[in-house]
């Protein structure tokens, strides 16, 4: 037996709550694992709260980050004992996901944790993190380097947000950090960010150019945020599109675009290929200040509280990432 999340719908109305299950309930996979951490994203707080359609199946477990070591495997990539990280495909919306004490998967959905990176560490920084990485070694692949200016990033106080001025300022960029929470200025100054612009300078309806700025940015929220974005790049500046928090529309020109050359590069994360999968993690080993990493990860929670935080999370009320420890 083991504890899970397990979100329910059915005649009686949407539920989440903790529920003590059977191994043989676990969904299909060749490899079996003893979770030790996952984390609470906010599509784990949808799923939670029923606050929006993330769940395609019922019954769910939800938790679309995932460590912990291979209990069983028929797979010739992992042997029992083998510590292993999975991020995104699905997971806590189509598959049952790591919000509990046990979890099967496919292997090709999964990585061998690199060995410089703990495991808790490995939950602090979580997809968001990764799809942070992601966002990095786009701007890189695109020529986008230190000396050419600055680097926006928007959504700045949250997951993705805060590991991408990590990630930014240790490789060199001067970070401008946006954020409607103006009460985190010296956690985003901290973390390694040279100036902070209040989120409304973005938010609202602009122009379809105004005065180049920025040479990248890293984008969480979407909409009239992203449209803005655009529209002060610089001449063949390029943006990375991974969120929408503020609306999943584009009212935008094509202005920025067929006028300077700039590149809208979107980045997923839930279906990236194998190969750069480990490709990010093995980056994020290498350039990851872990010494901050705490700044970001300031709260370990039970399976318990994790239902109770959902709601704080998608109020705005949650800084950084949420650590779930599955056997607290």
């Amino acid at each position: 037996m083991f504890n899970a999340v397990y979100v329910e719908k059915d005649d009686d109305g949407y539920r989440a709550g903790i529920r003590s299950l059977e191994s043989s309930q676990l969904p299909e996979g060749n490899v079996t694992i003893d979770v030790a951490y996952s984390t609470l994203n906010y599509k784990d707080a949808l799923a939670i709260t029923g606050a929006g359609p993330v769940v395609r199946s019922f019954p769910m477990v939800p938790g679309i980050d995932v460590v912990g070591t291979v209990e069983s495997s028929s797979s010739e990539r992992f042997k029992t004992g083998d510590t292993v990280l999975l991020n995104g495909w699905g997971v806590g919306e189509m598959h049952w996901g790591g919000l509990a004490q046990k979890a099967r998967f496919p292997d090709e959905w999964l990585i061998h944790l690199p060995e410089q990176i703990t495991p808790l560490q490995s939950m602090a920084i979580g997809t968001a993190g990764y799809t942070a990485m992601l966002c990095v070694m786009a701007l890189e692949k695109q020529g986008v380097t230190p000396d050419k200016g600055e680097i926006l990033v928007t959504g700045a106080a949250g997951g993705v947000g805060s590991i991408a001025i990590l990630l930014l300022s240790k490789l060199g960029y001067q970070v401008v950090a946006s954020t409607g929470r103006p009460h985190e200025a010296q956690y985003l100054k901290d973390l390694g960010c040279a100036e902070i612009i209040d989120r409304s300078t973005l938010s609202e309806p602009g122009r379809p150019l105004n005065r180049a700025r920025w040479s990248g940015a890293i984008d969480t929220v979407g909409s009239h945020t992203l449209a803005n974005v655009c529209a002060s790049i610089q001449y063949r500046g390029v943006v990375t599109a991974c969120g929408l928090a503020q609306g999943m529309d584009f009212p935008a020109s094509v202005a920025p675009f067929i006028l300077r050359g700039v590149s809208l590069i979107g980045i997923d994360s839930v279906q990236c290929p194998r190969e750069d999968r480990i490709k990010a993690w093995n980056r994020l080993a290498k350039d990851l200040d872990f010494s901050k990493l705490e700044l970001i990860s300031s709260e370990v929670i039970g399976l318990e509280q994790a239902l109770r935080k959902s709601q704080d999370l998608l109020d705005g009320k949650v800084r950084g990432r949420v650590i779930v420890d599955v056997n607290k």
